[in-house]
């Protein structure tokens, strides 16, 4: 199936931009949510599929005594090495494009909302969906909610970032945008505006498919 034969969307957002509240707010209206980070935990979990290739690549120090992939052992391992990283990325990434897939398949809502983190840094999900709606705030309001939430120090939020595609880059690849100040109300209203226009899209592209 071509993700692109029925109308869906992309979402992404730079760490800590609150790109998972505003995908929970579509999802509320009736959106279905697909979510390739909770994809790729969920391979990694115990007794996960990616398990077994991760253990003969990378050793029993990759996985917990819990049977789970050290994600943070992991985090420190490809930030310091490029080739651990392509490595990682050759197993991870097929399993989650297998799973993505089926669940788009199986997706029962008003059209189906990607939540991609590094959607602008793959490169091929432009090909793939509809529109891409990017989360958008400061850089600075990043680090800050990063820095609060996951107990990082600035230079480690940093570090993070600099893995990502610049705010530019997201920008620049964007047909929609969700400016997320902490004002929840506000972006509701954004969301409920998008969502009204993404209902008459799919509707739309559901009788040009069936034509």
């Amino acid at each position: 199936m071509e993700l692109a034969q029925v109308f869906s969307l992309g979402l992404t957002g730079g760490i800590g931009s609150g790109k998972t509240t505003v995908a929970n707010m579509f999802g509320e209206l009736g959106a279905s949510l697909i979510d390739t980070d909770l994809i790729a935990h969920q391979l990694t979990t115990p007794h996960g599929v990616a398990i077994s290739l991760i253990r003969q690549q990378f050793g029993d120090a990759s996985i917990q005594a819990d049977g789970a992939m050290d994600r943070a052992k992991m985090r420190e391992l490809v930030f310091a090495d490029a080739s651990a990283k392509t490595k990682l990325e050759q197993i991870l990434h097929p399993l989650i494009r297998q799973e993505t897939e089926r669940a788009a398949k199986q997706a029962t809502g008003s059209y189906p909302i990607f939540v991609v983190p590094l959607l602008v840094e793959s490169g091929n999900w432009k090909k793939k969906v509809s529109r891409i709606l990017v989360v958008d705030c400061p850089e600075q309001v990043q680090v800050q909610r990063v820095m609060a939430r996951n107990n990082l120090n600035q230079e480690q939020v940093l570090a993070i970032m600099h893995h990502q595609a610049s705010r530019q880059q997201r920008l620049a690849a964007a047909d929609d945008i969700i400016v997320n100040d902490g004002d929840l109300d506000a972006i509701r209203e954004q969301v409920a505006g998008l969502h009204r226009k993404y209902c008459q899209l799919a509707q739309t592209s559901i009788k040009n498919h069936k034509q």
